[in-house]
């Protein structure tokens, strides 16, 4: 009978669709924080990533870095996680890059985007203005085993550049 009762009570708990602390997503879910705040979109159907957009007025020195708040939380669908990745725009127009970009499946908070300006001039970002995209990813979390010895490749320890010709690095 405490079976029975365990999944009366998780029946009624899914009829009231509430969800226990860390339960499952399998919905892409966002919150918005204000009304600044912009739902993420795609630019076409067959877009990778969702555009994150600015909810405040901003500018990334030159040759620096900002964070920009999108009044946003959100939550990725269970087995994933979201990467920030730079819009191609942004980057091959005014060289600003993106860093910090991992969305864990358990992170509740506001997301800010780490913008970096590599250009010489100061960069304005406004309000409303697409500044990032959402990748969503499937992550795969092994257990961690301590070995002896790693088995011999025929790569073996070369790094930074040893397959293209450039050993000088």
């Amino acid at each position: 009978m405490p079976c029975h009762r365990a999944a009366h009570s998780l029946l009624k708990l899914s009829k009231k669709t509430a969800r226990p602390k860390g339960a499952r997503v399998s919905r892409l879910l966002i919150k918005r924080h204000s009304s600044k705040a912009k739902l993420p979109t795609r630019g076409t159907a067959f877009a990778a990533g969702y555009d994150l957009y600015s909810a405040e007025k901003k500018t990334v020195p030159a040759h620096g870095k900002a964070l920009v708040d999108t009044q946003l939380s959100i939550a990725v669908p269970n087995g994933t996680y979201g990467r920030i990745a730079p819009r191609s725009g942004l980057a091959t127009k005014f060289m600003i890059d993106t860093g910090a970009g991992v969305i864990d499946q358990d992170y509740r908070g506001v997301v800010h985007i780490l913008l970096y300006n590599l250009s010489d001039k100061d960069f304005e970002v406004e309000e409303g203005d697409r500044v990032a995209q959402l990748i969503i990813e499937r992550i795969y979390t092994p257990k961690i085993k301590e070995v002896a010895e790693l088995d011999e490749t025929v790569r073996g320890v070369g790094a930074f550049g040893s397959t293209g010709g450039h050993n000088a690095l």
